[in-house]
């Protein structure tokens, strides 16, 4: 007998009544160090006051009006975001799923408004995810999220990672654009390197192409600059965010230039929920929080603290883990042994771990975590290694 719940979820059997900062804890108060982060969204922990002030304060004055009015305090957020970024415009959705879906459509109305219906091809790359949409399962194009799903969206063109012939020769002059994320998150924590999105950057100028960058997982302050392609001194065209932006509450973006989104007129998307009062109110909070120097210079801070740890776990535990790799505070441990295993070793000392592919174990703590915190995480993660050797 099918469950209530679509069973489309292979869940651990952990249920969790309240947070607090990096910590979960169960009915029974058993309390869970979390290095996690809901999948990198609680960018300022569980239950952040400062959070919960801007919730509750909006939400006892107006939830929801839908788009048909003007709703100050997304154009707040818009503004935020336009002053911290290369973007002119912003649109918000409640998800990195409705992200891609519009970077996809903006991308391809932008070439026909240009007098190039045909320029419709989005080059992407193998090992990303964009999302579990009809279009962002086609840009991903991996099997296992393909299979049995059919016919899926045409006009997508995978490219090796670090092909880079593979990548020049699938640039036509039928691409639309060019969709990578500057760490895969779900890839296995993979960065690009600098100098590949210069060089990406590069051959989007040269060919037209417009480039999009997917921060969902890796931006607002995950690898120490408000957005990852900022170390590479880049700019896209097109960026989707979600994730971190809301701090848990569900808020999506699309931000770009005022050429790439000169396509999009009224009419051409919307959202009923998307952009409202009580999602914004939060993430110009969490932008306000996470974008200050001094905040992100605690980031770059904590990350260097983390990862020396890390090393010398690795070291101590060479038949389990293999390397470390990542930025920020958007770390993956490359496993010897099943991350899955690993991650149930963590549930036994209680600490909340992310699988990934290419055998990675992800980490992505609050940017908040303390010193203590960190401390603490490596320890347990010491004691789960030691309970998995033969």
């Amino acid at each position: 007998m099918i469950p209530s719940i679509l069973p489309t979820y292979n869940r651990a059997p952990l249920a969790f009544v309240k947070g607090s900062g990096s910590w979960l804890e169960t009915a029974d108060g058993t309390r869970y160090l979390d290095l996690g982060a809901g999948i990198a969204v609680n960018a300022l922990g569980h239950a952040n006051p400062q959070l919960v002030e801007a919730l509750t304060a909006q939400a006892a004055k107006l939830w929801h009006v839908s788009n048909l009015y003007e709703i100050p305090e997304q154009k707040r957020l818009a503004d935020l975001l336009v002053d911290q970024t290369f973007a002119d415009t912003v649109f918000f959705t409640n998800s990195g799923t409705e992200a891609a879906e519009l970077v996809v459509k903006m991308a391809r109305k932008f070439w026909y408004e240009q007098g190039d219906p045909d320029r419709v091809e989005i080059v992407t790359f193998e090992g990303a995810f964009h999302g579990r949409s009809s279009a962002a399962i086609a840009a991903a194009g991996s099997e296992k999220m393909t299979k049995g799903f059919g016919p899926l969206l045409p006009g997508f063109r995978q490219v090796k990672w670090g092909d880079h012939d593979g990548l020049r020769a699938a640039v036509t002059n039928r691409t639309a654009a060019v969709l990578i994320e500057p760490i895969q998150g779900e890839g296995g924590i993979r960065p690009v390197p600098d100098q590949c999105l210069k060089g990406l950057r590069d051959l989007c100028d040269e060919t037209g192409a417009l480039l999009i960058f997917d921060e969902v997982q890796c931006g607002v302050g995950r690898t120490g600059k408000l957005f990852a392609h900022e170390w590479a001194g880049v700019t896209p065209d097109i960026m989707m965010i979600a994730k971190g932006i809301g701090g848990g509450f569900p808020l999506g973006a699309v931000l770009a230039t005022e050429k790439a989104a000169s396509g999009m007129t009224a009419g051409t998307h919307g959202s009923t929920y998307g952009g409202n009062p009580l999602g914004c109110a939060v993430g110009a909070r969490v932008l306000e929080i996470v974008a200050a120097p001094a905040f992100l210079a605690e980031v770059n801070r904590k990350a260097a603290l983390l990862r020396q740890k890390l090393e010398g776990l690795v070291a101590a535990h060479p038949d389990v883990f293999d390397h470390v790799r990542g930025q920020g505070l958007m770390l993956g441990l490359k496993c010897k042994a099943a991350p899955a295993d690993v991650v149930k070793a963590g549930y036994d000392q209680k600490l909340l771990t992310v699988p990934a592919a290419d055998n990675v174990l992800r980490l992505l703590p609050a940017l908040n975590i303390t010193d203590e915190e960190i401390a603490e995480a490596v320890a347990r993660l010491n004691r789960a290694a030691t309970a998995l050797r033969p």
